[in-house]
């Protein structure tokens, strides 16, 4: 998107605003490398948007008579209604999204339209609408996000008391509750919501009235459309407004940890409904089969989430490599920033829409998860603070239960499956008591301080996710 003036810009029967400088057309390959209108069309309304603001803002400090406004707002509605209606043609000719909407207001109201760039320029119109638009998506993946974490708080409530094995290193090591686990996405999730915040209110900064580059001779009021459009405050500096993305760079950074986040929850969800766990299974309409073996059903949702998460971070990396040599101010580089930002956008919102049905069709097993956390010991933690609790320091406490472990591997049983006299042979000073801490529900139940995985500690904090989201 190149510069245009910031007067009245004059179409002429080659549908150029500039053409007068050139003396041969753009060749049809040049036109097809350059033309942005097949991807930035999507931006139409909040062009509209802009232009309305920009041309209430014109009439208001007497650069545009009141009855230039009159057109101008007369004309945008019948092309919204075109837009909506999918009777708008869209040009190649006209290059993007802002040239033909322009074009066809001229068409609509003659020579006001010609006056509606006045004291701006395309640099700036693009990056308010790029603003306007990302504004949006934050607003419908926050809401998103929302709903997700109460998905997974609902989810926690009903399984606050299903045991399964935690795991360091894949390796069993403590009784955990499923309810726990799903908090645990809950809050990165939250965090990712903190994110998309904080990131909006850079974001919300209106760059209109950077003109191309060094502002507008004409007394235009920047704050004025800045409150007619919901922007928290200006940019304030007009070289930096209009050729700086660091905010969609900031949106892409926040959508690749929303994927991360979303890729680790599709690896567990993958392994636990294999056969070889068996922990949850999944609705059958985020699953699909095989070509040759019939009895497959394959977790394709989150097996294809997983690969999305690649996508999301090669277009940060891709934004980023975009603006790391370009000098100030704007250049055409930055045409490169849009498809992007808006499949990132896209796939964070399919993504979080799919996986809050999804986990709400989770079929949890319970059974399976018992089974799996009475393998590995998960409670040989419980027995050494149990001795540590009886003024043994806990290196020896913990060497005595090695002992204890290593004997019920020699033997193939458990810990809990030892008498009380054989455990007393590794330390004299247990008691009775000691089967109560062996049990998966007493391990998980007396880990009840905040942040614990006891079953009362779950209900508390999802209980808390689902009011606040209320």
């Amino acid at each position: 998107m190149t510069d245009t003036p910031s007067t009245h810009n004059q179409f002429d029967n080659k549908s150029k605003a500039w053409s007068a400088r050139f003396s041969e057309p753009v060749s049809e390959l040049v036109k097809r490398y350059t033309a942005s209108v097949g991807f930035d069309q999507r931006m139409a309304t909040f062009d509209i948007q802009g232009s309305l603001a920009h041309a209430d803002m014109l009439a208001a400090v007497g650069v545009i008579s009141q009855g230039d406004l009159a057109s101008i707002q007369r004309g945008m509605e019948r092309i919204l209604e075109e837009i909506k209606d999918e009777r708008f043609t869209w040009s190649l000719d006209l290059e993007d999204v802002h040239l033909n909407i322009e074009k066809r207001l001229v068409e609509l109201i003659g020579d006001a339209g010609k006056r509606l760039h006045t004291g701006r320029s395309r640099n700036d119109q693009v990056a308010t609408d790029i603003r306007l638009w990302l504004r949006h998506q934050i607003d419908v993946c926050s809401g998103l996000l929302r709903d997700l974490r109460m998905r997974l708080a609902s989810l926690a409530l009903e399984h606050a008391d299903t045991i399964l094995p935690g795991f360091t290193h894949l390796q069993v090591a403590q009784p955990i509750t499923f309810g726990h686990h799903m908090l645990a996405y809950a809050e990165m999730f939250g965090r990712d919501a903190e994110r998309l915040t904080d990131c909006r209110r850079r974001v919300n900064r209106l760059p209109l009235g950077a003109a191309a580059l060094a502002g507008t001779t004409y007394p235009i009021d920047r704050e004025r459309v800045a409150r007619t459009l919901g922007f928290d405050e200006v940019c304030r500096n007009s070289l930096d407004a209009v050729s700086d993305r660091d905010f969609a760079i900031e949106f892409c950074s926040a959508a690749a940890l929303i994927m991360m986040h979303i890729s680790r929850l599709s690896e567990e969800l993958v392994l636990w409904k294999s056969s070889r766990v068996g922990f949850i299974d999944l609705a059958d309409r985020f699953c699909t089969g095989s070509s040759i073996m019939p009895q497959k059903k394959n977790p394709d949702v989150p097996e294809l989430a997983r690969g999305k998460t690649g996508r999301v971070y090669g277009h940060l990396m891709a934004l980023l490599t975009l603006m790391k040599s370009q000098p100030l101010a704007y250049n055409k580089d930055n045409q490169e920033d849009k498809e992007g930002l808006f499949d990132t956008a896209d796939t964070i919102r399919d993504t979080l829409t799919i996986f809050t049905d999804m986990m709400g069709g989770v079929k949890v097993k319970p059974e399976a998860m018992r089974a799996a956390a009475l393998q590995g010991y998960a409670t040989a933690t419980d027995l050494a603070d149990y001795l540590v609790k009886r003024g043994l320091p806990f290196r020896d406490a913990h060497e005595t239960v090695a002992l204890a472990v290593r004997s019920c591997e020699e033997r193939g049983c458990d810990l809990a499956d030892l008498t009380l006299e054989e455990l007393r042979s590794f330390n004299a000073g247990i008691g009775p008591d000691v089967f109560e801490v062996l049990t998966l529900e007493g391990s998980v139940a007396a880990r009840k301080h905040v942040g614990g995985t006891a079953p009362e500690r779950v209900r508390i904090e999802a209980q808390q996710i689902l009011d606040q989201a209320h």
